[in-house]
This record gives structure tokens, C-alpha cells and sequence, in this order.
């Protein structure tokens, strides 16, 4: 069985889905938004809230986007180089938030988009690390975040499978092994029609590690189908307020919403229960009730042969009685006693 530990909490085969309550930059800027927005994601269930740290200057050039701005960023009002800027996650925050997450039950984790960040994250405790889809090209920083020894979860949004398999082998040849993959469509919002959920059984079996969704659809059926197909993980943004400004709100899950998709994924996974097939507790009566077994269709009188005219079968199936699988124990045998008609027939009518 694969299974990894973020924080004493197993996550792997047989274990519940490990959410993650993706703040982004969703905190607007503000220290205490970030702490409320934990405090929400810990009521709701989340297993982990998630930030990204970034500095602007250090992500994007603000030359390449002078005159650039495509698909979901044409709905920004401000200038893609001045969003980024608005959206930085301050990093003196960082140990801060960490403890204080940890003081509620619920684990912080970042995506580090530069060296620094990562040197940050490790100096303030951070247990796991999450690659975001847009730097699994850079090999560089992979392969830094993968010599810390911590588990990692790698985005894989507008990636091919060559892609995804050069960023593996730069995890693995650091001798780190804690990882687990998630699909993911880098549109915000995505569809359905291009979800894509069945991916995450090609990642497992051609990868051999734990898989999982970062999802950017509206609602859950998604994350409800990763764990259905086996996925460990579910990463979905979070908000408090949807119609808050800002790039993330508008398609973030807010709080009544994440701790929805946690109920069902909890319900879900009991009803999935495991790959075999037996008689439940709760069908007992259900036997007895439903079943049919083999009854006298007129009065048999002791003494008589019994043949299979002078037989029907019917429910209910009382405990002993035969089925009607079992004629050959009944036809050409004696009875002994008279069987009143519409009697179920028993071993001691013999």
C-alpha cells in the first residue's frame, strides 16, 4: 500500500481523502483575513490550508506582460504584473501562520516559486510542499524542493506526460519517494467536459505513486469522482466570500461549500467500502423477507413421496427452509409428519 505522512496524518490506500483548503491570495493582503480564512477552513474540515509564495518580480516579468493578457486573465481589471504584486503572500507571515495553524489542528503549507521561498518554508517548520503546475518545467527548483526530504505534491495543469516524467525522475533521483501527483486543468474557472478525472489512474499506474485532483470546476462532483477512482487527495480554492475583489474569489469554494464536498467525501468513502463481496449485517431480515423457498402447494400427508408437483416456491424464506436450489435434497424422500399447505418444508419433515 503507498501511503505518505503530512504532520502524523497518513494520507494513502485506505486512508481519507486529504483536502486542502487553497487560500491563494485570497487573504487580500491582510494577516488577520489569512488567520480567519484558516479558522474557516478548520471548521469546514480541511485537512491543510494552502498559500503560494511568490514575489512578483520573481515569478513574471513585468515586460513579457506589458502588452499580454490571455485567457483567464482578460477578466483582470488591473495589469497582470500589478495583480501579481497585490497577491504576494508576505513571507515575515509565514512562521507566524504556520504555528498558529497548528495550534487549531490543521496543517500550513506553501508553493515556493523562488529558492528563498523554499529556504523560508523549511527555516519556519513547513512539513510538505506543493510544486504548482506552472514550474514543472523548471527542473532547477524541483529538484531544490526535493532535497529538502519533505513529501510533495506536484501539480500537473497544461502538462504532458513527458513533462510530468522529467519532474519525477528529478524527485527521485534525490532519493525523495514521498510524492503524489494531481491532475489538474489550469483554467479558472475549468470544465467539466475537459476534467478529465479518469487521468489520475494513467498517473498511478505509469508513476506508481499517489495521485489526487487540484480542481478548478464549480461544486464537487469532480473531487467526488477522483475518490470514487481512488485519488487520495483534493486540492480546491477557498474563500470566505465569493463576491470579495480579487482573481480567486469569484470561482473559490466558500465555506458552506467546502464543508459540503467534506460531508460527501466522508459519506462516500464509507459507501465505497472495500473490493469484496458478503452478505451486510444490515440484510439479515432482508434474506428472510425476499428469498423464496420451497412450500407444499396442497396438504402432504405423511408418509407421501415427494415430487415436484406437489411444491411451490415462495417468500419468505425462513431460516432452514430449503431453496429452490435445493430440490434434489427434497424430491423422492419420504415425509414423515403431515405438511399443513402453504408450509415451508424443513429438514425435520424427513
Amino acid at each position: 500500500m503507498m501511503k505518505i505522512e503530512i504532520d502524523g496524518k497518513t494520507i494513502g490506500d485506505g486512508y481519507p481523502c486529504y483536502t486542502v483548503a487553497e487560500v491563494g491570495s485570497n487573504f487580500d493582503g491582510s494577516l488577520e483575513r489569512a488567520k480567519k480564512l484558516i479558522d474557516l477552513a478548520k471548521t469546514c474540515g480541511a485537512d491543510a490550508v494552502k498559500f503560494q509564495s511568490f514575489k512578483a518580480d520573481k515569478i513574471v516579468s513585468k515586460k513579457g506582460f506589458e502588452n499580454l493578457k490571455a485567457g483567464f486573465q482578460t477578466n483582470w481589471k488591473k495589469p497582470v504584473y500589478e495583480v501579481y504584486e497585490d497577491a504576494e503572500f508576505n513571507r515575515n507571515w509565514t512562521k507566524e501562520l504556520l504555528n498558529y495553524s497548528k495550534n487549531k489542528g490543521i496543517t500550513f503549507f506553501s508553493a515556493p516559486y523562488d529558492k528563498k521561498a523554499v529556504d523560508d518554508l523549511v527555516d519556519a517548520g513547513v512539513s510538505v510542499f506543493k510544486i504548482g503546475s506552472g514550474d514543472i518545467t523548471w527542473l532547477e527548483i524541483i529538484e531544490y524542493i526535493a532535497k529538502q526530504g519533505k513529501p510533495i505534491i506536484l501539480g500537473t495543469g497544461a502538462s504532458t506526460m513527458t513533462e510530468i516524467q522529467n519532474a519525477v525522475d528529478v524527485i527521485h533521483s534525490t532519493g525523495n519517494e514521498q510524492l503524489v501527483i494531481l491532475q489538474c486543468v489550469t483554467n479558472y474557472p475549468a470544465s467539466f467536459e475537459q476534467a478529465n478525472i479518469r487521468a489520475i489512474e494513467l498517473l498511478r499506474s505509469k508513476f506508481n505513486t499517489l495521485v489526487g485532483y487540484s480542481d478548478h470546476t464549480p461544486g464537487y462532483i469532480v473531487p467526488m469522482g477522483t475518490v470514487a477512482l481512488g485519488g487520495c487527495m483534493v486540492e480546491k480554492h477557498f474563500t470566505d466570500d465569493k463576491n470579495r475583489l480579487g482573481p480567486d474569489h469569484p470561482f473559490a469554494m466558500d465555506g458552506d461549500d467546502f464543508k459540503l464536498m467534506v460531508d460527501n467525501i466522508r459519506t462516500l468513502e464509507k459507501a465505497l467500502g472495500k473490493p469484496e463481496k458478503e452478505l451486510y449485517p444490515e440484510e439479515s431480515d432482508s434474506v428472510i423477507l425476499q428469498r423464496r423457498c420451497v412450500r407444499a402447494k396442497n396438504k402432504i400427508t405423511a408418509d407421501s413421496i415427494i415430487t415436484k408437483s406437489v411444491l411451490e416456491f415462495l417468500r419468505p424464506a425462513p431460516k432452514g427452509s430449503f431453496s429452490p436450489g435445493q430440490l434434489d435434497k427434497i424430491i423422492g424422500r419420504k415425509v414423515k409428519v403431515d405438511i399443513e399447505k402453504g408450509k415451508a418444508l424443513l429438514p425435520e419433515h424427513f
